[in-house]
């Protein structure tokens, strides 16, 4: 196998790889031996047919795909061992020349890895942010606490009103006629939730149980089903059942039965003290956001579509494995939003740009500061990772291998550069 790598505009280079006559020999007569059971040649039974007699019949190239698509995965993958270049984007293959006896070349075009000029990166100015929590706050988070702790009153002597539990049947009309999706039966509704379209849950309040209640609304310019948007429409309702919510006492019974305090006090303050820590570690985040957002808009860099290509379908990857653990498939997915692949693909463009640029910073920064990281580091970053699944250190060294180690390495040192900035950066 030989390489030729020519430099392209736009941070792209065309790899020519050229594989030998008996590599392609080899490639060609295993493509023979895959195929020939499913050949039909006039006087030979199937199986037994010659290579050279398949070849007269249906042409010299008759296994050439084959056999080019056997070679170029390991050809390939000995080219990048050669590359001195850093290869960041999957390959666009083409084949140049294949010839039995003369060998195969094909083409790879690929993205290599930007260089990034920074500019301004130590003391850049982001925006601090608020970290106190008001009393406001802990009462709205001790309310959500007592919302969730609620008990359902059933209600038999008052009409309907602003947050009530309500069951209904209904059926909705555009002109007189019942309309297909308008028609439902024991369903349950939250007055004020907005689960309906606007105007709905405001015509049930003051609605009495059992009796009959015309609703009318208009449905909304941009509604999904365009044959109802921006009609009127009638929905006669009938309200089978009203609950409303009883919070429980704001005492040190409460505080006892949702916390571990026995007083009310006491579990204000734990509340406080969480709130504080997560506004903290929220600041903390939005912070190193910013800076790298600074730092990005003081660099340059010229980045190849084929590497934000490459990063979609990463980032489309990730989507569908965590979709997969929730036990659903990404066409699924994609089948109940109404996307398709492309769209999904381009709405990942932004993420993957800014994911793609921040790397890169960050890496830029790192070798600008001479930040390494030691063996020190590595055994601590693979204790924690042994830890978090369950296994031994060493075992996790060895599912590691030298090139996980090596993409360990270069985590740890993003991770230093990150914090790096933060400490330099200057709140306002």
């Amino acid at each position: 196998m030989s390489l030729q790598i020519e430099k392209l505009e736009h941070n792209m280079a065309k790899l020519t790889i050229e594989v030998g006559a008996e590599e392609l020999e080899a490639a060609l007569e295993k493509a023979y031996l895959k195929n020939k059971n499913s050949i039909s040649v006039p006087g030979f039974r199937k199986g037994k047919v010659p290579r050279k007699m398949i070849e007269k019949m249906y042409g010299p190239a008759v296994f050439y795909e084959d056999a080019a698509n056997a070679l170029i995965p390991d050809a390939y993958d000995k080219a990048l061992a050669e590359c001195e270049e850093e290869i960041v984007s999957s390959p666009k293959i083409e084949v140049t020349e294949i010839e039995a006896g003369k060998g195969m070349t094909f083409t790879a075009e690929v993205a290599l890895k930007p260089e990034v000029t920074l500019g301004e990166y130590k003391g850049v100015e982001v925006k601090k942010a608020e970290t106190d929590v008001t009393d406001d706050e802990v009462m709205a988070a001790i309310d959500k606490e007592r919302e969730s702790n609620a008990r359902a009153i059933v209600i038999t002597d008052r009409p309907v009103k602003a947050g009530d539990e309500t069951v209904i049947d209904f059926e909705g009309f555009v002109d007189g006629v019942a309309f297909d999706g308008g028609k439902g039966e024991n369903y349950p509704l939250t007055i004020g939730s907005g689960a309906f379209i606007p105007g709905f849950e405001d015509g049930l309040i003051g609605a009495n149980l059992n009796e009959d209640v015309e609703v009318n609304v208009t449905f909304p310019e941009d509604y999904q089903a365009s044959e109802l948007a921006g009609k009127a429409a009638v929905f006669k309702c009938v309200v089978k059942e009203i609950k409303e919510k009883e919070l429980p006492e704001l005492d040190d019974e409460f505080a006892a039965e949702v916390s571990e305090f026995d007083t009310l006090d006491e579990y204000k303050a734990d509340v406080k003290k969480n709130l504080e820590e997560r506004k903290a570690s929220d600041a903390k985040r939005a912070k190193m956001d910013a800076v790298i957002d600074a730092v990005i808009a003081n660099a340059t860099m010229d980045i190849p579509e084929a590497m934000i290509t490459t990063t979609q379908r990463q980032i489309m990857d990730e989507y569908a494995q965590n979709m997969q653990a929730q036990g659903l498939s990404l066409e699924q997915y994609m089948k109940y939003t109404g996307l398709d692949a492309d769209t999904l693909m381009e709405q990942l463009k932004p993420q993957a740009e800014s994911r793609i640029k921040g790397r890169l910073v960050l890496e830029a920064v790192a070798k600008a500061e001479n930040i390494t990281a030691s063996e020190e580091d590595f055994e601590a970053e693979v204790k924690t990772m042994a830890e978090a699944y369950g296994i031994e250190a060493d075992k996790a060294k060895e599912l590691l291998g030298e090139n996980g180690k090596k993409s360990v390495l270069e985590d740890i040192c993003i991770k230093k550069a990150q914090e790096f900035l933060a400490e330099n950066a200057k709140e306002v």
